[in-house]
This record gives structure tokens, C-alpha cells and sequence, in this order.
């Protein structure tokens, strides 16, 4: 975990900014984040066990499992300067999951918690409790978020059903976990950092009205954008530079405060 949070030359003022991706994905569609971010925010995408660079490493499906694997160093990484979140989808839940395991351990808030194309908690969408659905069921769920690829990958014996499905069937089992444990007591409830959160435009699963209700989700200020695009809006241009100029804002409210 060390290299996956490791400043890699952040300068001192710079906000480090953790990206984590939506279910069945790594994180490529952050690969143009710290171009548009600008030099002031240090993106650092965090892609979960079994994908990518990890793709060796076993899935992770509750979240004691995700909290073993991320949150040691990133507690680390949260003491030596300013961070902030941002996860899209499944992403979301994970990271509003680290910034409250975050809080337990009395570690330094994020500025903020970003999440984009993610109900709260609270509310439900169709994809809740569908991670043991028979494909005949799921595939047209995934199929009206835009999740299929074209041709014949996501046929029987295809590319994406051996390879992709899979991941996307444990990642919502993860999901599952992690909306659990947010109504949990002990381990859910507000956070305290303001919440920024996104919706697409013509997502089909997440209205931007629902969104609204993360407000339960934390005692500081949420503020909602919606950009265009549907259900998987990470890589659109104007999000990496709303997240950023919202991180160097919070940063620039924090020191003005220190300063008083």
C-alpha cells in the first residue's frame, strides 16, 4: 500500500487527491486527471485487489478486507499534509468508508470527500443485492448502465464475461458490505468534512436529485454539480478540474483560518 500513497516528490502546499474507481474498473479513467487537476493537487488514483497492477492479488468482497488493505497507509499518508477523496460509484462507498474509518482513528480529515454517480447509503438503486443475480438478470441491468461492450466479449465464454463479470460481481458484493456497515452504528454515520458530490446528467441509476440526500452523511456542507454524461462520467473534463479547484479552495479556507 506504501507505493500506491507515496508523496512520489508532492511539494509542501500540494493536495493529494485519492481517486478510487466504480465497480468491475481500475482506474483508467483517471489517467487524464493530473493534467486537468493542475499542479497545485497531486492525483494518486487507488485501484483494489485484482485488476490492473494488482490483478494477481485476491478480490476483496467486505470491508474489514478493504480497511486491512488501504487504510494502514493511508493513515500514514493523511498526517504528513492535506488530502482529499474522491471515488466514483462503488468508489464513492469506499471512499466515504476510509474517511470514516479515517475519523475512528483519530487521523486528520480530508478536506473534503468527493462522490460522483453513488446514492447514499440509505437509498437503494437496482443494482443493490444483485451481486448473485443469474446473468440472465444482471447483463440487462449492466446493459442500462451502459456497463456491456459491444460485440460478442460479453457473450457466454467471452473476453469480458471470463474476465470482467467476475470482478463486477465481488465488487458489488463489496458494495453490499460497505452500505451495510454504513448503517451500522458502530461503524457508519456522518462524516465531518464537507461532501462534494456529482451526478450525470443522463444517468440512468442515479438521479441528481437523490443525491441531494447526502447531506445525512455529514455534519459539514455538501455541494452538488451535475455534469454531463451518464452513469460513468469519471473521465469527463470537467470534473477533475471542479474536484481541484474545490481541494484548493478548502486549502486556501484552511490556512486563512490557521492564520487567524
Amino acid at each position: 500500500m506504501a507505493s500506491r500513497t507515496r508523496d512520489d516528490g508532492a511539494g509542501e502546499g500540494r493536495v493529494r487527491l485519492y481517486c478510487l474507481a466504480h465497480a468491475g474498473a481500475g482506474v483508467a479513467s483517471y489517467r487524464r486527471w493530473p493534467a486537468a487537476a493542475g499542479t497545485a493537487v497531486q492525483v494518486t488514483p487507488l485501484p483494489l485487489p485484482g485488476r490492473e497492477n494488482r490483478r494477481r492479488e485476491p478480490r476483496i468482497t467486505d470491508r474489514a478486507a478493504l480497511l486491512a488493505d488501504l487504510l494502514p497507509d493511508l493513515l500514514t499518508a493523511a498526517r504528513r499534509g492535506p488530502y482529499a477523496l474522491y471515488g466514483h460509484s462503488l468508489g464513492a462507498l469506499v471512499a466515504y468508508t476510509l474517511t470514516r474509518a479515517l475519523a475512528d482513528a483519530q487521523a486528520p480529515p480530508p478536506l473534503l470527500l468527493a462522490v460522483g454517480a453513488c446514492p447514499p447509503p440509505h437509498t437503494s438503486t437496482a443494482l443493490v443485492g444483485a451481486a448473485d443475480l443469474p446473468d440472465t438478470d444482471l447483463l440487462p441491468l449492466l446493459e442500462t448502465l451502459g456497463s456491456l461492450p459491444s460485440g460478442t466479449s460479453a457473450w457466454p465464454g467471452g473476453l469480458w464475461r471470463r474476465s470482467v463479470l467476475p470482478v463486477l460481481r465481488d465488487d458489488l458484493r463489496l458494495a453490499a458490505s460497505l452500505r451495510a456497515a454504513a448503517l451500522h452504528p458502530a461503524t457508519g454515520g456522518p462524516v465531518t468534512c464537507p461532501v462534494l458530490v456529482f451526478a450525470g446528467s443522463d444517468d440512468p441509476l442515479t438521479e441528481p436529485a437523490t443525491l441531494a440526500h447526502w447531506q445525512r452523511w455529514t455534519t459539514g456542507p455538501v455541494v452538488s454539480h451535475t455534469v454531463t454524461g451518464d452513469h460513468f462520467f469519471a473521465d469527463s473534463p470537467d470534473l477533475p478540474h471542479l474536484v481541484a479547484r474545490a481541494c484548493r479552495d478548502r486549502l486556501a479556507a484552511t490556512a486563512t483560518r490557521g492564520r487567524r
